[in-house]
């Protein structure tokens, strides 16, 4: 028997495989309908762990994980369809428009000349920003309705995620209504006389420094950690030293006065910072094309892959899988995923329920569009 006869077995068994999993998946629909008549749960564990252990014991003995992990997948995707039917004239709360216009206070952290002020005037124009100390103050600001929104920065194209911003928003209340993109074009930056001989320490947040870490290792330059950029180029401004400088936006340098001994000192460009603008309530444009959703699942075989399952049988697009580990926790993680829909879609509100009602933490956290 050659390869091309081998193959035309399989399609042919493909086929009947196919035939059958149709005709399985319109009697869920026939149980879906039933359930929703008699009010009943979709999910029935005991229901799936009789087949899982039917499958396992009536399979070869080479075959037995790999036959439960695909009737395990079909249940799954029958779940899915079952959640559709069940909920297909369901819907979300709607939200507040987000008028930008309207906004009486902006928090973010750091001080005048910071990154999130750029960010600040990209989405709120001439509105004056009201800066506070700590990621976390930006959060109570926010949270206790002293202002109306807040703006943190969320990942980097260079380094990464910012942990902190992520560790929050798992702790507060906050629902993210845009995403702001921000070019990020570092310079080092010194009181008028300094020049790279006189200058032996750069100040600048943690970030930065790791943003620019082949420039001040070429330069023999020692690495000194401040709150953000724009405190760093206010210190310089202080100390009034020819033997330190900082690392800051050059909008930030010309700010405070300060001499731009080198320009784009960046390891990689383009260098973009993303920030998220959050509010207490929820609050949405009316053109929000992406959903963010914080989530836990449980540490067993395959959980991760089956909450993956729901994506694609709704047709979802996921641009965006984080993951953070739970502090206090035995090596738990959390989940930050970001995903292409809108809220008034049913199937995004049919995955949205079934996300809250089956992975152990579950918190939503906004719809968005991203200024670019």
């Amino acid at each position: 028997m050659d390869l091309i006869e081998l193959r035309n077995q399989i399609d042919e068994i493909d086929s009947e495989i196919l035939k059958l999993f149709s005709r399985r998946m319109d009697i869920c629909r026939d149980v879906a309908e039933y359930k929703k008549q008699n009010d009943l749960p979709v999910m029935q564990g005991g229901r799936e762990q009789q087949i899982i252990e039917r499958v396992r014991s009536n399979s070869p003995d080479s075959l037995k994980d790999g036959a439960a992990m695909l009737f395990q997948n079909i249940m799954d995707i029958s779940k899915c369809i079952q959640n559709m039917e069940i909920r297909r004239d369901s819907h979300l709360s709607s939200p507040k428009p987000f008028i930008p216009e309207n906004a009486a206070k902006i928090a973010c952290q750091g001080t005048a000349g910071a990154y999130s002020e750029a960010a600040c005037k990209k989405l709120f124009g001439d509105k004056p920003a009201v800066f506070y100390h700590a990621f976390e103050d930006v959060f109570n600001a926010v949270e206790s309705g002293e202002a109306d929104y807040g703006i943190l920065p969320l990942e980097n194209s260079t380094i990464g995620t910012i942990s902190e911003t992520y560790d929050l928003m798992s702790k507060h209340r906050c629902n993210i209504c845009s995403i702001v993109r921000v070019e990020i074009t570092h310079c080092l930056a010194a009181v008028k006389g300094a020049d790279l001989d006189s200058i032996k320490y750069v100040y600048s947040k943690a970030e930065a420094l790791s943003q620019c870490s082949e420039f001040i290792k070429s330069n023999g330059l020692i690495r000194r950690e401040y709150a953000n950029t724009a405190l760093s180029a206010e210190l310089i401004k202080e100390r009034n030293d020819p033997s330190i400088a900082c690392i800051c936006s050059k909008s930030c340098a010309e700010l405070y006065g300060l001499e731009i001994i080198s320009d784009r000192i960046a390891d990689a460009y383009p260098n973009y910072t993303r920030f998220i603008c959050f509010s207490k309530d929820y609050i949405s444009p009316a053109d929000a094309d992406t959903i963010s959703v914080c989530v836990a699942i449980s540490n067993t075989p395959g959980s991760l892959y089956r909450m993956l399952t729901k994506f694609s049988v709704a047709g979802l697009n996921m641009t965006k899988i984080e993951s953070k580990n739970i502090a206090g926790s035995d090596f738990e993680v959390l989940f930050y995923l970001d995903f292409k829909g809108s809220c008034a879609d049913p199937k995004v509100v049919t995955l949205l329920h079934d996300l809250e009602n089956e992975m152990s933490f579950f918190r939503f956290l906004g719809s968005f569009k991203e200024i670019v």
